[in-house]
């Protein structure tokens, strides 16, 4: 957090959240459906590998499981997660960290992914369909209001999602009502630390690109 953060006036962005939504699901649709395309970011094995994920748990996986993969870092690097535990990844996308989770938490362990995109949702399902992962689900919704109910989970990852929310307070009010008491949030972002400037705020393009 900035110094003296708490003389600042934060600006409330006046971007429309539906409109921002409808752009980050057009870039994420494309990410699900061509994910050879050429996109302003790293996906797939690459960015895997780049960001530092364990091997082991990379290298079993089949390639629709990791090709749509567009993560900004490695949530499960700060501490492994659970065996049996409980667990939330939200905006969960083609389901590449929930598969990565499941492989933690075992069998005994259950794996609920949420996103809004269509697309991302449907492969997700049909990988862990495919996968025979029993113990994973993904469900429709958003970051805002997720779709679990309060205290379910033991551990609530993310990954470069939280920065794409017009609304913060209410994700993270959301992240904190679902986990459990004593439960632990991971979850790795992009995050700036200098004021932003109000046009910047306003502007759809840059919060998508």
């Amino acid at each position: 957090m900035p110094k003296d953060s708490q003389d600042e006036t934060v600006a409330e962005p006046q971007v429309n959240p539906d409109e921002l939504r409808e752009q980050v699901k057009e870039k994420y649709r494309e990410v699900a459906v061509e994910p050879d395309g050429e996109f302003h970011f790293h996906t797939g094995r690459y960015l895997a590998n780049r960001l530092g994920y364990d091997n082991a748990l990379v290298d079993p996986l089949p390639d629709v499981a990791v090709e749509s993969f567009a993560g900004v870092a490695n949530p499960h690097s700060m501490m492994p997660l659970d065996e049996g535990a409980k667990v939330v990844d939200a905006g969960s996308g083609a389901g590449f960290d929930s598969f990565i989770a499941a492989a933690q938490v075992g069998s005994s362990g259950r794996v609920v992914g949420i996103d809004m995109t269509e697309e991302m949702l449907e492969k997700s399902r049909q990988t862990a369909g495919a996968m025979a992962l029993d113990q994973v689900e993904f469900r429709e919704g958003l970051l805002e209001k997720m779709p679990v109910e309060d205290g379910w989970a033991d551990i609530l990852i993310s990954n470069g999602v939280f920065n794409l929310c017009p609304d913060k307070q209410a994700a993270f009010s959301e992240a904190f009502r679902v986990l459990r008491p004593g439960g632990r949030l991971q979850f790795a972002d992009i995050a700036n630390s200098k004021p932003v400037p109000e046009g910047a705020l306003n502007n759809i393009d840059l919060w998508t690109a």
